[in-house]
């Protein structure tokens, strides 16, 4: 059977082009069968946010934004039981879910490579007139589509914590993963903003040596609350040869094992294989506004034999693995820290235009 409330309304926050915000109401749909409705509790403004509202993204130009989340079920769908770990499920659970679809069928989802599905997002860029109207999470409710991964919160995780699970944390989660750091490597990590805050904890806990470039005190600041050995300050170390001949001598003058770029800043990537040793890894997620360039120096790669691994996305189950480790941690680490300005649904615009001009790190919007 399917568990249901009372139907009502509920409000989006349509983009309706870049840097304008207006709000529309839907009644709340009923899901279909293998779906759910939440009803959201808290939403980030995420980077990618930050992207299409100042009109950079090459294809979206309106709708409805958000997909950084915590919410409580709403409604279950037929056949909806358990989250996708198999607990089971009901009306007020706390939940949160994968921003992404994973259709199983199309060729990287045959293949094992979740992440890359080719109908991802196939829900996420319609249109709010196209049911069931509350795609994105900068509204009163999110749809929950079959195929898209969702787990309930463990009890001792907070709302400010869990929200940036889906994004942020288990991105660099599976980063980390892919690139298979280990105890006592060294790892540096260029970005300490949300990304390379969690990248440093995780680091941390998997028993590596972190290193963390920025160049902004406030965040080398926090890196060093969520794991970071050491930090590097682009402001005294202003050159690519300084900041080599530091990490050099913070890894007996090999260099890393392992280099993340979580800037997005195109000359992060070039000056990575700089800083990782030869046989390294390095992993990029930051940039993903594509028609950005650098200058780079193929050679350099070739003779140290770095291995590039570029990341999209993850695999839906790195969600779980991700609040397991919020569960395990939470006391450890500042989470509650990394979000430092707190605004309405009403507020949305100035969260954003807030956001974009820098006036705020990181954002959460707080849904009654």
């Amino acid at each position: 059977m399917t568990e249901k409330t009372a139907v009502k309304t509920g409000k989006v926050a349509v983009m309706t082009e870049p840097l304008n915000l207006k709000y529309q109401e839907y009644s709340i749909p009923s899901p279909q069968p293998g779906s759910l409705v939440v009803k959201v509790t808290r939403t980030n403004v995420c980077g990618s946010e930050l992207h299409i509202w100042r009109g950079h993204h090459p294809s979206i130009k309106r709708g409805v934004l958000g997909h950084e989340m915590i919410g409580t079920i709403h409604e279950l769908g037929e056949g909806v039981t358990k989250d996708y770990a198999g607990n089971a499920v009901k009306v007020g659970d706390r939940i949160v879910s994968t921003y992404f679809l994973t259709c199983k069928k199309c060729s990287p989802c045959q293949e094992g490579t979740f992440h890359l599905c080719e109908n991802a997002y196939e829900f996420w860029t319609k249109q709010p007139e196209v049911e069931p109207h509350f795609h994105g999470s900068f509204a009163t409710h999110y749809y929950i589509h079959e195929n898209q991964y969702f787990y309930k919160v463990p009890e001792n995780v907070p709302d400010v914590a869990a929200a940036s699970a889906n994004c942020a944390l288990s991105q660099v989660y599976f980063g980390i993963e892919e690139a298979d750091l280990r105890y006592n490597q060294s790892i540096v990590i260029q970005g300490a903003g949300g990304l390379g805050l969690y990248a440093s904890a995780i680091a941390k806990e998997k028993g590596a040596k972190v290193i963390v470039i920025d160049g902004i005190k406030s965040r080398l600041e926090q890196a060093k609350k969520f794991g970071a050995d050491y930090v590097i300050d682009m402001n005294d170390y202003s050159t690519l040869q300084q900041r080599e001949r530091a990490v050099l001598e913070l890894t007996t003058g090999r260099g890393a094992d392992i280099g993340m770029e979580l800037a997005g800043v195109p000359a992060a990537f070039s000056e990575g294989i700089h800083l990782i040793r030869p046989g390294g890894k390095y992993v990029t997620i930051g940039n993903v506004s594509i028609g950005k360039f650098t200058e780079f120096d193929p050679g350099l790669l070739t003779r140290k034999s770095i291995k590039i691994l570029p990341i999209v996305r993850y695999n839906p189950w790195y969600l779980r693995k991700s609040l397991d480790f919020l569960s395990a941690s939470i006391d450890k680490y500042p989470f509650e820290q990394m979000l430092d300005a707190e605004f309405t649904l009403d507020e949305i615009q100035e969260a954003l235009d807030k956001s974009a001009a820098r006036e705020v790190t990181r954002a959460t919007i707080i849904i009654d």
